[in-house]
């Protein structure tokens, strides 16, 4: 299977057409060599993945005839990467939620369609002329 497929296969990226940018950008790698998208898989290649910042390192156990559901991905690979590159990975997340945290800062579109609700059931219906005149002599009285 070719290696783009096969990445996609696997879950590592959303699309194929992705898969084979991201090895055009020799982000992708068998061993110690930057392939080309038309480059066969086999059972038992260690496969390299530069992806957010983070480097990958995967082995395949076996090559799926298509796109296999996110349970299954572990009957087809194995991770090998180090824990040092999921604590980096884990290091940008947690400095991303620094900014800004979940609920603090300008109001998304449905809480400002929840407002503009709120404000206008709020208010009351529009009122007569002479409910005008009995709110204006309750006020002199």
């Amino acid at each position: 299977m070719r290696i783009d497929k096969f990445l996609w296969s696997v879950r590592f990226y959303k699309t194929r057409t992705i898969a084979a940018e991201e090895i055009k950008k020799n982000r992708v790698s068998i061993g110690e060599n930057a392939v080309k998208s038309s480059k066969e898989v086999k059972a038992g290649d260690i496969i390299k993945v530069r992806k957010n910042q983070v480097d990958y390192k995967i082995k395949v156990i076996d090559i799926p005839k298509s796109r296999v559901g996110a349970k299954l991905v572990a009957l087809y690979v194995v991770d090998m990467t180090e824990k040092e590159q999921y604590e980096i990975l884990k290091m940008r997340k947690s400095s991303q939620d620094y900014y800004r945290q979940k609920g603090i800062g300008r109001p998304t579109k449905k809480d400002r369609r929840d407002m503009d609700d709120y404000s206008s059931s709020d208010s009351s219906e529009d009122m007569d002329s002479d409910d005008w005149d009995v709110f204006f002599k309750e006020e002199e009285d």
